[in-house]
């Protein structure tokens, strides 16, 4: 009878130590099938910002973006779209233009929200500003000027390897430069004062993102016009020859290409 009762006890504590491995092994399942989703929703995020970095490549701006939004909550994902609504914007018909420039800006805008220390989101700020401001009336047109400015100088102090900022710059101290003297002084008296500017500092600023990045058609372009401006053709010449020999990096270079063709012909 003893022997009987130790065997139902033992029976019992074989099943109580079954049940609690049982419940062990399938808590353990748990946590990996919990630590299998992050991994593979974290791979997903990375791959979003991939895939439409891939769409971004083939000029497919749309499709990079929805790409991009999948991962909205990352301060890339937003200068990524940011960028990828001025590239589209560029390229875009009238009637579409302002409508991308802006949602660039508000992309940009997020994406120093998200990351204030972020030098992608400043530089494409002042990209999506500078394409917005043909939109605006003058006194808008000058404070965006000074917002503009302030945006490129963020970037270069975050990164002062932003080829792209520099770039930006010497377009901006081009178009600065560009602007009489007389110009300025009725300015200031009607709509606001108008940033400082040469096209010495303009020439200054194309130097520098060329010799960052040499193989980006738009360095070696916006140069071109700088000297075309200047009256210095042979530099000019010798700017619009070196950005036909660079690669095709977004569709606006295409227009590039178009434009510089007729700048040679008028130049020769």
């Amino acid at each position: 009878m003893a022997a009987k009762i130790c065997n139902r006890k033992n029976c019992k504590r074989s099943v109580q130590k079954m049940r609690i491995r049982s419940l062990l092994i399938i808590l353990t399942i748990g946590l990996l099938l919990v630590n299998a989703i992050c991994v593979s929703a974290l791979g997903q995020t990375s791959e979003s910002i991939a895939r439409g970095d891939v769409y971004f490549g083939l000029m497919r701006y749309r499709d990079a973006i929805a790409w991009y939004k999948l991962d909205s909550t990352k301060a890339e994902a937003q200068w990524k779209i940011a960028r990828a609504y001025v590239c589209y914007g560029d390229n875009a018909v009238p009637a579409e233009k302002e409508y991308n420039f802006r949602n660039a800006v508000r992309a940009a805008n997020k994406c120093i929200e998200l990351e204030e220390t972020n030098a992608n989101g400043h530089t494409w700020l002042a990209a999506a500003l500078g394409n917005t401001a043909m939109y605006e009336g003058s006194k808008t047109k000058v404070r965006l000027c000074t917002q503009i400015k302030k945006e490129l100088n963020r970037a270069i102090a975050l990164n002062p390897k932003d080829d792209i900022a520099y770039s930006i710059l010497g377009s901006f101290y081009r178009e600065i430069g560009n602007i009489s003297w007389l110009e300025k002084q009725l300015a200031m008296t009607f709509i606001g004062k108008i940033p400082d500017g040469t096209y010495e500092d303009s020439e200054k600023a194309f130097a520098k993102a060329i010799a960052l990045n040499p193989t980006i058609m738009r360095h070696w372009y916006e140069q071109g016009l700088l000297y075309k401006y200047w009256n210095k053709n042979e530099q000019a010449i010798a700017s619009f020859n070196k950005a036909k020999a660079c690669p095709v990096f977004v569709s606006s270079d295409n227009k590039r290409l178009a434009a510089i063709e007729v700048y040679l012909k008028n130049l020769q």
